[in-house]
């Protein structure tokens, strides 16, 4: 049984003598396969943690009413890290050295990802990082199942630059994922022969973007580009349409909707017309997508969460590593890793996927998507699209004991 972190301080009035290295799950049983969730379930990120938790609990349900893996039922051990990166670190050492996961689920912003990637990488615990990203991690150990910049900004800039125009002015996230996704941005529009006119960065806690604004109405881009992330960063569409500029200047973003309600906590007024380009959107139209989509309403009748690449992807992961588990005959790491490093084609709610051996991210099929009424509605698809961005840095048929985050050189 899994016990939340929350429940189990209510229940047990332990909040004050609770270390952050203390297991939130029930002692698993010996012949278990334990599998580790690491995702927000409270803090600055949880509305994107909570449905990734969702779906890597449904997905362990499903493996074991399926009969389990090499005879044995799959346990899940999970933590929450509350959007705090010491909290991360010690609950990844948790896993690997006390818990012994044999594969972890987890980490959402960059930042989180390479607070534990190394602690896997250093005890040889398989990591999937399921989560939309700037591209460039290089880990034998590290299962990249996200898009990176190749696979989505390079396709939504000419989509937008063939509707709107050349101008372009960015806002983006003050961390990395913003700094580097804003180098891609300018990349792909002087490559369309456009320019990127202005970037400006915003610390995730800043909600006020009134000044910003003013600034782009000076400047009178042919559209504005987001690389905005979290829930401060959605102050800036409420503001921008408030001002009246979203019928003067139209707006994409390569982050909206990654975590799968921004396009309901905006209004229909405040959203109408964004465009977005993922991996995957709940609109995708094949039989796999449409019985997925069943389960997750099945499984949660009351709180069915909206499904995005970052929880789609989650699902990915268990059913990739389990279909590996499977074939390799063991859930040691190496073994799994060959059968992983194969090229499989897998059939997934997202469409067809497949790894890449000399990065081991997701080659996939992306989309271009319009925010209409709350709902993405799919405009144009791509398929198996390559990382092509790591691919300039990651080779690790050449280099197997790699492990580094390469900033890629633009």
């Amino acid at each position: 049984m899994i016990i939340k972190r929350r429940q189990f301080l209510r229940s047990t009035g332990a909040a004050a003598a609770l270390s952050l290295a203390a297991p939130l799950v029930a002692r698993a049983a010996a012949d278990t396969i334990k599998v580790g969730g690491l995702h927000d379930l409270s803090g600055a990120l949880d509305l994107v943690g909570i449905p990734m938790d969702q779906v890597f609990q449904m997905a362990i349900k499903e493996i074991n009413e399926g009969g389990g893996l090499l005879g044995r039922q799959v346990e899940g051990v999970v933590y929450d890290p509350q959007s705090n990166m010491s909290m991360y670190s010690q609950y990844a050492t948790q896993m690997a050295l006390k818990d012994k996961v044999a594969v972890v689920m987890g980490g959402i912003t960059s930042a989180s990802r390479e607070t534990i990637r190394p602690i896997f990488h250093k005890f040889q615990t398989l990591y999937f990082y399921n989560t939309q990203y700037e591209g460039g991690v290089c880990d034998r150990n590290e299962i990249t199942l996200g898009t990176t910049p190749a696979q989505t900004v390079a396709r939504i800039i000419p989509y937008a630059m063939n509707l709107y125009g050349k101008k372009v002015y960015t806002v983006a996230a003050d961390y990395n994922y913003g700094h580097i996704t804003s180098a891609w941005i300018k990349r792909y529009v002087e490559e369309q022969g456009g320019e990127v006119i202005a970037t400006e960065f915003f610390p995730l806690d800043v909600a006020q973007f009134g000044s910003t604004i003013s600034k782009i109405q000076a400047a009178k881009p042919d559209f504005v580009c987001s690389a905005m992330v979290g829930s401060s960063h959605l102050g800036f569409y409420r503001q921008w349409a408030a001002a009246g500029m979203k019928e003067q200047i139209p707006m994409i973003s390569t982050v909206l909707g990654a975590g799968g309600n921004d396009q309901i906590v905006l209004t229909a007024a405040e959203g109408n017309g964004i465009l977005s380009s993922f991996g995957y959107f709940e609109a995708v139209d094949n039989p796999a997508n449409k019985a997925f989509l069943e389960r997750i309403k099945a499984e949660y009748p009351t709180n069915t969460p909206i499904m995005s690449e970052i929880s789609e992807c989650t699902y990915e992961g268990m059913m990739i590593w389990a279909d590996a588990v499977r074939e390799a005959g063991s859930i040691e790491r190496d073994a799994v890793l060959e059968v992983i490093a194969k090229g499989k084609t897998y059939d997934l709610p997202a469409g067809k996927v497949k790894i890449d051996p000399k990065t081991q991210h997701a080659i996939r099929d992306v989309y271009i998507a319009e925010l209409q009424d709350q709902t993405f509605v799919i405009k144009e698809s791509f398929p198996e699209s390559q990382p092509a961005d790591t691919q300039m840095v990651c080779d690790l048929i050449a280099d197997p004991r790699a492990n580094k985050h390469y900033e890629i050189s633009l």
